[in-house]
């Protein structure tokens, strides 16, 4: 049974109209050994309605996108899903309690395993997926083990406040607020370097995610996944999707290859998504090996820059991210 079903709800209820706290209210209170008062529930706004939640959950499951922020928030983690798309963005400290913790779901909201989830014995749980992905997770069957809220993503570039929104449901608000701070002093002193010379280009972004089979490339625009963090140092990528179709689709698109010269006519510049190790993927080579691709204006200029670690959806994760677009970038201040 969920605590939103039990009798202490009505109280906490009854607080929560009095103060708020993050994005819930504070409830009811409990004292602990020391005879300290503490707030011990609270309403939270997440995807699936306004939960009942512990202030300071002390056993927490993540899942999806919810794995690597809350690993670096340090919230007291019991359970997760893997998350193998993330472990070449992931320190070596968060690297290991990756490792060491259970795993509970697969890659896949269909992998979830609810009788290790209760095993685990969490007093919450946090659902990092996308909205459509919730109709494959039973719900009812989570929220008899505990509080679940869903947490997920919409365009890439709203993995900042995605993150810390999971990050203050787990209670975990401090270290993650430290680490912002980090990322956003580090990314106002490259938009200082850079920012100057990235005003005077207009930048195209080749994704990673065309389809080869296809006959189609990933063309990727301003809050997208391979060029949100660019943007944060001075970056700006002309465009807009013809047709929004929602979440990644609202920022990327996937032209057929013989629109490439359309696609980056005007271009003056353009990025292109690599791996961690700097590999060219299938879809991106497929690209540049192109007879068309030989002919864009940015081509011919050597106005090409590969950029690492694009699946950034973390601040910790992002400041690696910043420190591939400064190399990327290095040779235009070279010049």
């Amino acid at each position: 049974m969920s605590i939103a079903r039990t009798p202490r709800f009505a109280a906490a209820l009854a607080l929560t109209l009095v103060a708020a706290v993050g994005c819930g209210s504070a409830g009811d209170t409990a004292t602990d050994d020391t005879g300290a008062t503490e707030s011990a529930t609270r309403v939270f706004t997440a995807d699936n309605g306004d939960i009942t939640i512990p202030v300071s959950p002390k056993r927490v499951v993540a899942t999806g996108y919810a794995v690597p922020a809350l690993l670096e928030a340090d919230a007291p983690l019991v359970g997760i899903s893997s998350w193998k798309r993330g472990e070449p963005l992931m320190s070596a400290e968060d690297l290991t309690k990756y490792r060491e913790l259970a795993k509970v779901a697969g890659e896949s909201a269909a992998e979830t395993n609810y009788e290790a989830i209760a095993q685990a014995e969490p007093d919450l749980i946090v659902i990092g997926v996308p909205k459509p992905v919730l109709a494959d997770i039973d719900l009812k069957r989570l929220e008899a083990i505990a509080p679940v809220v869903a947490i997920g993503p919409s365009v890439p570039s709203a993995w900042r406040d995605l993150s810390r929104k999971q990050a203050d449901a787990a209670g975990a608000l401090s270290v993650f607020d430290a680490v912002k701070s980090e990322y956003e002093q580090k990314a106002k002193g490259l938009n200082d370097k850079y920012a100057p010379v990235l005003s005077t280009l207009k930048l195209g972004h080749v994704g990673a995610y065309g389809e080869v089979a296809k006959g189609n490339f990933q063309r990727e625009f301003n809050g997208s996944w391979g060029t949100n963090v660019a943007q944060d140092v001075g970056a700006t990528y002309y465009g807009q999707v013809k047709v929004k179709g929602g979440g990644s689709k609202d920022v990327s698109e996937y032209p057929s290859i013989e629109e490439l010269t359309v696609a980056f006519s005007e271009a003056t510049a353009i990025t292109y998504s690599v791996a961690a190790d700097g590999e060219v993927p299938a879809p991106v080579q497929y690209v540049m090996d192109s007879p068309l691709w030989k002919e864009l204006p940015a081509v011919k200029a050597g106005k090409t820059f590969p950029l690492r670690h694009t699946e950034a959806a973390t601040y910790r994760s992002a400041m690696r991210t910043l420190d591939a677009v400064d190399e990327a970038f290095a040779p235009l201040l070279a010049k």
